[in-house]
């Protein structure tokens, strides 16, 4: 059967209420995956896992077991918020002097395998399961391993991800590449694919945790495929990666207190955002207009700006954290904002090339007690550096690339330090009472605290459920160049539009056919009665499921 994605979305979707529990994500069958957890008496952060798990296998051109991920978990019987920071160091050989020896100028080729970081997802899986969840690992898996032993039908959005990964990344080139392309070639929308080398890898997870990927049979799989490739990662390298709970980091904004990771990853930059957007004082605020997103626009610049000069590995730079989310600065950096034009300029320190939304999965999970889990997962561009193990059945990120090769920069490479990282979970609670407000993210390269703005803005600003959130036209500053070029959805009309091109923004219009460039968002709400409202972005093949 030929069938192709729908690209102009205009059928509608409700949000899918319950009181049970939901699983929201960017494939129905890892979403199915989750729910079955839940059923099965797993808290939100199994579900969580066991979702994570499926999308790996249903959609492994966007995540995996070769990538990072983070997390944040709300307690519901201690009312805390959690971050675990799942992401992993650079190689210790991997030094300036040693890519300047072998040529690297700027900036590191996207796919080299001196891209490839310590893969932290595995440690981060079974981390998250040992303290918040009731399950087992082997439980958790299970439905993962069923979907890659038995196989599946590839979705249409995946099926044109996996495509564009393999044009992108030349995957039959890689080492072991071949494993994912049967028949030579990306799968094509209902094609059952079937991965037997991941089914194994997960059993052995099952069995052993997280241990084998880095001290085991996996790890020296991971150390080969890398050096036959080129690079440095060594297996002291493995064996000294520990996933990291940190303290998130939160504002309060118009009485939502909104949760990120703290750097290494770019949750700074949607805190900063809000910081500053709390400061226009709009109340009421009418539905977007071109004022709204000119003031969305303007205040992601700035935070952009800032992110750009601050995010770091806070093992290696000091980053003011507090400063900048204080209320003073929030109201400093408006100053800057001209409610009818838009400012000269942002300063900006390290602009990155604009990249499409395929590369990250965002999923969320909420129990019938009320914990909830923020989970991101991701390789990077599409399938990373397209390295995979032998007899792994999955492929190597390539976070390194976000480094800075510029000496001077305080994300520059060095040895066992940790990139700017762009994928973010999201989490809200009530700033009054402390209860779940919200599991919420947009993944997607840069967009990403670009979606967490717009979601939370209208989520909160304009009271509306978590569905039409994520069916409202979004814009993006490409790449996260606070001083470039402006994207909007043709869902957002011609005459706001036009008046923020008006107002100086260097405006391009995306039709539909291109929506993946601005995100894929799940979002699940809770309100004081203990209903879940759950949505699911209209741009990928995903949905929310509940469970009663």
């Amino acid at each position: 059967m030929n069938i192709a994605p729908n690209e102009h979305y205009a059928s509608r979707r409700s949000p899918v209420l319950t009181t049970g529990g939901a699983v929201a994500s960017s494939q129905p069958l890892a979403s199915a995956a989750g729910a079955e957890i839940l059923v099965r008496g797993g808290s939100a952060a199994d579900a969580a896992v066991a979702a994570a798990a499926a999308l790996q296998v249903t959609q492994p051109c966007s995540t995996g077991l070769g990538g990072d991920c983070f997390c944040l978990y709300y307690e519901a019987a201690s009312g805390r918020v959690f971050a675990l920071n799942g992401s992993g160091r650079s190689p210790e050989a991997l030094t300036q002097e040693l890519l300047a020896r072998e040529g690297f100028g700027r900036e590191l080729p996207r796919f080299h395998a001196h891209t490839v970081t310590v893969p932290g997802a595995p440690a981060a899986w079974c981390d998250v399961v040992s303290r918040f969840g009731k399950l087992g690992m082997p439980d958790v898996l299970e439905p993962a391993i069923r979907l890659a032993t038995d196989g599946f039908p590839v979705a249409p959005m995946a099926a044109v991800w996996w495509q564009a990964g393999v044009a992108d990344q030349l995957l039959p080139r890689k080492h072991g590449g071949e494993l994912l392309l049967p028949g030579g070639a990306a799968p094509v929308v209902g094609e059952v694919f079937r991965n037997p080398h991941l089914a194994r890898t997960l059993e052995l997870m099952a069995k052993d945790g997280s241990l084998p990927f880095y001290r085991g049979e996996i790890a020296r799989r991971i150390i080969d495929a890398v050096r036959e490739e080129g690079g440095v990662l060594a297996e002291d390298d493995l064996a000294a990666h520990r996933s990291e709970w940190t303290e998130p980091i939160s504002v309060d904004y118009r009485g939502i207190r909104i949760y990120e990771c703290p750097p290494n990853g770019q949750g700074l930059a949607a805190l900063i955002a809000l910081n500053i957007l709390r400061a226009a004082d709009l109340d009421p605020l009418e539905p977007p207009d071109s004022l709204r997103y000119h003031l969305l626009i303007e205040s992601m610049r700035l935070a952009f700006a800032d992110a750009a000069r601050y995010v770091a590995d806070p093992d290696f730079v000091d980053i003011p954290v507090e400063r900048l989310l204080s209320r003073d600065y929030g109201r400093s950096r408006f100053e800057l904002v001209h409610r009818e034009t838009r400012m000269s300029e942002a300063n900006v320190g390290l602009a990155h090339e604009p990249r499409t939304g395929f590369d990250t999965v965002y999923l969320c999970a909420v129990d019938s007690d009320g914990n909830g889990c923020s989970f991101i997962n991701s390789n990077y561009m599409g399938f990373g550096t397209g390295i995979v193990p032998e007899g792994c059945g999955y492929t190597l990120q390539n976070r390194g690339h976000n480094f800075s090769l510029d000496p001077n920069h305080p994300n520059r490479i060095e040895p066992g330090k940790r990139p700017y990282h762009t994928i973010i979970p999201g989490l809200a609670t009530d700033a009054a009472t402390g209860a779940l407000y919200a599991t919420f993210g947009v993944m997607g390269g840069f967009m990403q605290p670009q979606g967490h703005l717009q979601v939370v803005s209208w989520i909160v600003d304009d009271g509306i459920d978590p569905q039409s959130a994520l069916d409202r036209g979004r814009f993006q500053l490409a790449g996260g160049d606070p001083n470039g070029e402006v994207l909007i959805e043709d869902a957002i009309d011609a005459k706001t539009a036009a008046r923020l091109e008006a107002a100086g923004h260097p405006l391009r219009v995306v039709s539909a056919g291109k929506r993946t460039s601005f995100g894929l968002g799940q979002i699940i709400m809770r309100t004081g009665d203990g209903v879940l409202w759950a949505g699911s972005d209209p741009r990928g093949d995903g949905c929310a499921t509940p469970v009663q």
